[in-house]
């Protein structure tokens, strides 16, 4: 029972923070510790349910998705247009990934570097807020290359583990002139391209540790996964035309010192 209330747990805790700029990471340390589940089993759990919250997005945006396989006339984010867009996006974080996922798991696993990518992150959007925004885009069919790899390259920001992906490529998608909404809803799109990469790859490294034993824990972690990050993007998208990101600036700040504290002991 333990087993099966860890991973409900850790997989809310997984699906609500995924999507929002808050930093599952850092999140999932502070809730691995706590209940002593920490390893490379635990390593690989976080990576099934990462899935889970992965797929909550597809569903939620299968006419987009699907309108990538069988565009509509006149929606411009479809077809190979869209997927170009999105493969715009992806490639940067995915080249530079690639190319120091080593390091990256070796390095900037560390309790201060994580608690110090919440702090940065966080300063981060204060700043970006306190901008004053006239957006150029407003709409995924106004997406372009030139933003779409703009948004690409904030996301590399996202390899540093405790950064956030989301807060990543919304920051970055609100300075080059993107509505804070559309920054959001593009975020979740862009994301299940890279974290569909980025989870295969770690999942062929790790599949070793999985066994049939671990099946009834893994599928339940992955299930309320993905309800948690269904109900987090559904809720977020619609806080997104009335709310800012101060509030998870300061929540970020917050955290990133027990970040740091359930990290070192």
């Amino acid at each position: 029972m333990h087993d099966i209330f860890s991973a409900v747990l850790l997989g809310i805790v997984e699906g609500l923070t995924e999507f929002l700029p808050v930093s599952s990471t850092g999140h999932l340390i502070i809730a691995g510790d706590l209940l002593g589940f920490t390893g490379p089993k635990a390593t690989t759990f976080e990576v099934v349910i990462q899935l889970g919250a992965i797929l909550a997005v597809v569903v939620l945006y299968w006419d987009r998705f699907w309108g990538l396989l069988r565009p509509k006339p006149h929606v411009r984010f479809a077809g190979m247009r869209g997927i170009v867009l999105l493969g715009i996006t992806s490639l940067p974080a995915s080249l530079l990934g690639l190319a120091t996922h080593h390091y990256i798991k070796e390095q900037l696993f560390t309790p201060a570097t994580v608690a110090l990518a919440l702090g940065v992150g966080a300063v981060a959007m204060l700043l970006v807020e306190r901008r004053t925004h006239r957006p150029a885009y407003t709409s995924l069919d106004d997406m372009t290359p030139t933003l779409a790899l703009g948004i690409g390259l904030f996301q590399c920001l996202a390899l540093w583990p405790g950064f956030s992906r989301s807060a990543a490529t919304i920051m970055g998608g609100m300075l080059l002139g993107a509505r804070r909404g559309l920054a959001a809803e593009y975020s979740f799109i862009a994301a299940v391209p890279i974290m569909f990469a980025a989870t295969g790859y770690d999942l062929l490294k790790s599949h070793a540790l999985f066994t049939m034993a671990d099946l009834p824990f893994f599928a339940t972690g992955f299930v309320v996964s993905f309800l948690a990050a269904w109900v987090a993007v559904k809720v977020f998208i619609g806080l997104m035309g009335r709310v800012t990101l101060v509030p998870f600036a300061w929540y970020r700040l917050a955290v990133a010192p027990l970040v740091f504290w359930f990290m070192v002991n």
